[in-house]
């Protein structure tokens, strides 16, 4: 499970902040949402899926982020790129892309309204139907979050998820369907990283490899291939390895 660096990053070999964005982010400027066992950091469950490993996780990694989960649980390793232990089973995996800021040209936008906790349940419902990829009832509290309403409907929204040093990804992009043909998720895209530019850092997203159509069209905007990646979920062992199985009692 090799996933290819494209373009940027520090002298050949060497890791870049990108490569393991959530650790960046939860030993960096979200290390106020850190929950932590170990090596083993993960976002609390109700403000992102995220997790983070060490780059090169051991046995004794993989049985605090056993133990941090709870046995059998299903635990998503988005950018995770080796093998998972033999207990562990792999329960779904997509391939991913990671895109940074080459020459967007990021804006503010007018009709784009700043959304915090009281929006949380349109929020949840655009993203509901729309399916844009993890949003929870605190996910708005990692960043700025942007929407477009219409006749005071929440119809579009687009914001800010990881957060490794100097770099801001962009996520939750989605449009009602009723309203999509008009650009206004180009628009939002473009008014988050007009907010992050003016941070002086660099909008990151990442989005499935099968996505053809939004690659396209971030592209056209001003994003460029960074690395390949991958969303990957695995199960943790029902018990820790060496532990013996509860014999009954005669």
């Amino acid at each position: 499970m090799a996933g290819a660096g494209v373009g940027d990053g520090p002298a050949a070999g060497a890791p870049h902040v990108l490569d393991n964005p959530a650790l960046a982010s939860l030993t960096g400027p979200h290390a106020h949402f850190a929950e932590r066992r170990g090596r083993v950091l993960r976002y609390p469950v109700d403000v992102s899926p995220w997790l983070a490993l060490p780059g090169e996780p051991d046995a004794r990694d993989w049985a605090d982020l056993a133990a941090l989960a709870g046995p059998g649980a299903e635990i998503p390793l988005s950018g995770y790129h080796s093998e998972v232990p033999d207990d562990w089973e792999v329960t779904f995996w997509v391939d991913g892309v990671q895109l940074v800021d080459a020459g967007l040209a990021a804006a503010p936008d007018a009709e784009a309204v700043r959304l915090g906790p009281a929006d949380v349940p349109e929020m949840l419902d655009l993203v509901a139907r729309t399916r844009p990829g993890p949003f929870l009832p605190r996910t708005v509290a990692l960043g700025t979050y942007l929407g477009i309403r219409r006749g005071g409907a929440l119809v579009a929204m687009a914001g800010e998820r990881l957060h490794p040093p100097g770099w801001t990804e962009i996520s939750a992009v989605c449009t009602d369907p009723a309203f999509r043909g008009e650009g206004l998720a180009t628009r939002l895209i473009l008014a988050v990283a007009h907010g992050i530019r003016e941070r002086g850092e660099t909008p990151f997203l990442h989005t499935s490899a099968r996505n053809t159509g939004a690659i396209r069209l971030y592209e056209s905007l001003g994003f460029r291939l960074r690395r390949r990646t991958a969303f990957l979920a695995a199960r943790a062992p029902q018990r820790p390895a060496g532990e013996r199985a509860a014999v009954p009692v005669a």
